[in-house]
């Protein structure tokens, strides 16, 4: 009884500590100012986003008794426009299957499940059960998947009572189910993580799952396990309906650690195929901090919404420099997929809501052609998007780029490196970094430029979002400067580059 007494003081103590700490939240050193982040605790991937009655819901696997990874369950959030979000009581807890890991949400709008009783439809969450005591016990099996209803948009949730709906027949690794409603064949698909592959399996209600196919296992990259699979149509560019399969990957990302690949295909209901041979290797993101991306249900047939993890799962994210809450979300972007040259790419955009946060009215604008180097674009709170375009037609640099920096010579470089066609973001001299001997390195990746390279930057306190000429590429980057960086500055290596437009807009903060 002593000890019981003991832990219930020290867990009241620790509540009553990160109280305190979230009535402060808006001037916590490195809480982001328009990223969601948990009020307190630890939270990881995103979970179960689904669109109804004019809510985003957002859940994300949560710590809420510590900063580190501990017994998962499912946090929530709201959102009416994908920026501003309302924290909302905890959706999921542990039960005697098993921790609550990551999975998905869906409107079951013809009531398969037979959960619905009245007029409102029932939103079911689909879950994998973590079984810690078989995972000590040695066994393979630990893993399941479960579901969970809600009757009351989102806000309470009750387990099915015949869970698990999928059991594990001896796979490690049988995680992140992501189910979606295929109006051909009139059934209930999930796409599901078996440790190096995908498995698809079927269902007509929810609650009885048949096996379909497996894809992956001699396709894409194989550094460490597959996790938190989306399989989601598109209409691409050319207006053909394509299906995309993001398959996030831990380790094994080209800048190391976790990341996101993706494959496009064709898919029947029971099985997809790619359009690319085995070996080719599509990366949503080349930074290295968005992980876990999942996309959003129960939106129309033509908009697809993702939304990640602002961390590295495999490199850093329980030892990052932060006190009462540890990671954010990246912003929500909207994603297209656009035939090219080379095939179906999916290029990504900040979502059109954003501009809800921006201060339209302090934009500051220069529109004439500038040579730069050295150029200050801003002095002051860097919280803000920022849009740049270069003419590089006649540029003899063989370097271009800003940094972010502060009075303490501390300072974040992206650069671009046209003579060796790459883009880099250098993290050496950024502020704090002795809690990761891989994080103060510069990142780089492989980019073919044109005779123009147009930028879209958010820059929030501890990271930023890079979207390189309409979101062909993106670089997602987090930092921690011991004194916030205050000011932007261009620099060119050479002569011969020119600036035609910058567009510096202040965002508001999202925190109350």
């Amino acid at each position: 009884m002593r000890k019981n007494i003991s832990r219930i003081f020290h867990f009241s103590f620790f509540i009553l500590h990160l109280s305190f700490a979230v009535s402060a939240q808006e001037v916590e050193q490195h809480r982001p100012q328009f990223h969601f982040t948990p009020k307190s605790g630890w939270m990881n991937d995103p979970n179960g986003l689904v669109y109804y009655a004019g809510e985003y819901h957002l859940f994300y696997q949560h710590y809420p008794d510590g900063t580190t990874w501990g017994p998962m369950h499912w946090g929530h959030a709201v959102s009416k426009d994908l920026v501003k979000w309302e924290h909302l009581p905890i959706a999921l807890y542990p039960d005697s299957l098993g921790y609550i890991f990551s999975g998905s949400a869906v409107v079951d709008e013809y009531n398969t499940a037979g959960f619905q009783k009245g007029k409102e439809k029932a939103l079911v969450a689909i879950y994998t059960y973590h079984n810690m005591e078989y995972e000590k016990a040695g066994r393979k099996d630990r893993e399941s998947q479960g579901i969970a209803y809600s009757l009351d948009k989102g806000r309470t949730w009750t387990k099915y009572a015949g869970n698990p709906v999928v059991k594990n027949k001896g796979d490690e690794d049988f995680r992140d189910p992501k189910v979606f409603w295929h109006e051909p064949t009139k059934k209930w698909c999930m796409t599901l993580a078996v440790h190096d592959h995908a498995e698809i399996f079927t269902s007509p209600n929810l609650k009885d799952w048949t096996y379909a196919s497996s894809f992956g296992k001699n396709a894409g990259a194989h550094g460490g396990v597959w996790e938190c699979p989306d399989l989601s149509n598109y209409i691409a560019s050319d207006g053909k309906e394509k299906w995309v399969l993001m398959q996030n990957l831990n380790p094994g990302a080209p800048n190391g650690g976790s990341g996101v690949q993706y494959f496009v295909g064709d898919f029947d209901g029971k099985g997809f195929k790619n359009d690319n041979p085995p070996e080719k290797t599509m990366w949503f993101d080349l930074g290295t901090d968005n992980y876990a991306g999942v996309t959003w249900s129960g939106l129309p047939k033509n908009r697809n919404v993702v939304i990640g993890w602002m961390s590295n799962w495999g490199d850093y994210a329980q030892t990052v420099p932060t006190k009462t809450w540890r990671s954010a979300t990246t912003i929500a972007r909207d994603i297209k997929l656009l035939k090219t040259e080379a095939g179906y790419r999916l290029y990504q955009l900040p979502v059109k809501e954003l501009n809800v946060i921006l201060d339209a009215a302090a934009t500051k604008t220069e529109s004439k052609t500038m040579n730069f180097d050295g150029k200050v674009l801003h002095k002051g709170i860097l919280q803000h998007s920022l849009d740049l375009s270069f003419d590089l037609k006649k540029a003899t640099s063989t370097e271009i780029g800003f940094e972010l920096s502060n009075d303490l010579n501390e300072k974040l470089v992206v650069g671009f490196d046209l003579k060796n066609n790459k883009c880099y973001v250098d993290r050496t001299n950024s502020g704090k970094k002795d809690f990761s001997k891989v994080f103060a390195v510069v990142h780089t990746a492989d980019y073919a430029f044109g005779d123009k390279l147009t930028l879209k930057v958010l820059i929030d306190r501890a990271s930023i979002e890079l979207f390189v000429d309409k979101g062909k590429l993106a670089m997602t980057e987090i930092f921690f400067p011991n004194k916030d960086f205050d000011k932007i500055s261009l620099f060119e290596k050479g002569k011969g580059s020119s600036l035609t437009q910058s567009k510096l807009i202040p965002i508001k903060s999202i925190l109350k």
